[in-house]
């Protein structure tokens, strides 16, 4: 390239002619000069070429030092390898893996079949473990080749996807169960009023059944549905400001009906106001409420008691006199279709996910659940939910 100064001849030119014509109209000589001199020095300023930047030298060498700056933060757990063992391990590695792991032979810090084989190969891949860190963990082992004897490992957790897909599984699984029971119940009633010749009274009786069974089946449908719903919108908080107690009565005599009405004892100290969900609300009390009166002993009363918590939450109490649920059930009641007596909890119309519902419309709420009980003495379920704040919103 060219680097010698450029001169502007045209524009000099034009100058020139200009600095004469200002001189032959009259004007004084030394500013007709003055000018001349100005513009010709502006033109060669424009026309210089600003000074040239030479761009850093590209080494292309990647060496152990600056890798671990760029792996450090690194919330992925990420190994470098030189010859085979580990040279560097971010902090997340080091907490999967122990901070003894360092100077080690990858293979001796895995001791996995598959990430063996893996480390062995020449080239990049990937391959699945199982147990790294605990026995139901899952891990995908990534490995990237990077310059000489440098290579990365990345180590990626599966263990909740795992669960996930598990537990979508196990549901449908269950669900599929829930809805055979009954269906083939009303297929077999139905086939068999159909090719029989039956006296009335038994002919009513399969009748009977089969509408039972047809509630049951709509229950169960109804449940499926509302848990469907209420896990979608489960990360949306709810913003309407509504008036707790009204709620809670409707729809606890609701729940009860009038057969089951006398049979409700009511607590509400002082009213209460949430940010809250109005039909998620009334649907987590009618099913604590048709749950207590179900399992409760025949003829006791339930509690439902409304307060407020020490800490300013809003506090939900409903209380049975019944037989109590043992200790080791407790931690799985909110599972789905999870019930202490199956026969039982079936013959009184239950569809084993009025818990897991009430449990994802607190989560919902950002509130709490808790169940007690004590077997004799009958059941508490406590719901705790955060009070309305007048403040507005992103205070």
């Amino acid at each position: 390239m060219d680097d010698r100064q450029q001169h502007p001849i045209a524009g000099i030119l034009i100058a020139l002619a200009t600095g004469l014509a200002l001189v032959l109209l009259g004007f004084d000589a030394f500013i007709a000069l003055g000018m001349l001199v100005i513009w010709i020095g502006s033109l060669y300023l424009v026309s210089s070429k600003p000074p040239q930047t030479s761009a850093p030298a590209k080494t292309g060498i990647i060496s152990r030092e600056n890798m671990g700056e760029l792996i450090e933060h690194s919330a992925t757990p990420l190994l470098v390898l030189d010859r085979g063992r580990i040279a560097i391990a971010n902090r997340a590695a080091q907490k999967v893996l122990g901070k003894h792991v360092i100077g080690q032979d990858a293979r001796m810090a895995f001791r996995q079949p598959e990430a063996i084989k893996l480390l062995g190969k020449k080239g990049n891949g990937a391959a699945i473990v199982r147990g790294l860190v605990r026995r139901r963990d899952i891990w995908r082992i990534n490995r990237q080749k990077v310059d000489g004897e440098l290579s990365v490992i990345e180590l990626i957790n599966l263990t909740a996807e795992a669960d996930i897909s598990r537990a979508h599984t196990d549901f449908v699984a269950n669900a599929s169960h829930e809805l055979r029971t009954p269906l083939a119940s009303i297929i077999g009633y139905v086939e068999t009023l159909r090719d029989g010749d039956l006296d009335a009274p038994t002919t009513q009786k399969f009748l009977d059944t089969i509408l039972r069974e047809a509630h049951r089946l709509q229950s169960l449908v109804s449940d499926l549905m509302s848990l469907s719903r209420v896990e979608a919108e489960k990360h949306d908080q709810p913003t309407e400001v509504i008036d707790l107690a009204p709620v809670v009565e409707r729809a606890a005599r609701d729940a009860a009906g009038h057969e089951r009405a006398a049979r409700l004892q009511f607590e509400i100290k002082q009213p209460m106001q949430i940010q809250g969900d109005t039909q998620q609300i009334e649907q987590l009390v009618r099913n604590l409420v048709d749950n207590a009166l179900k399992y409760g002993e025949a003829g006791s009363s339930v509690t439902v008691e409304l307060a407020e918590a020490k800490d300013g939450q809003a506090r939900l109490t409903v209380s049975d006199q019944g037989e109590g649920i043992a200790a080791d059930h407790l931690p799985h009641l909110t599972r789905r279709f999870y019930r202490t007596d199956p026969g039982r909890s079936r013959a009184s119309g239950g569809t084993g996910l009025g818990l897991a519902i009430v449990k994802h419309i607190v989560e919902r709420h950002r509130g709490r659940l808790d169940i007690q009980s004590e077997l004799g003495k009958g059941t508490s379920v406590v719901v705790r939910i955060p009070a309305a704040t007048n403040e507005p919103d992103g205070m």
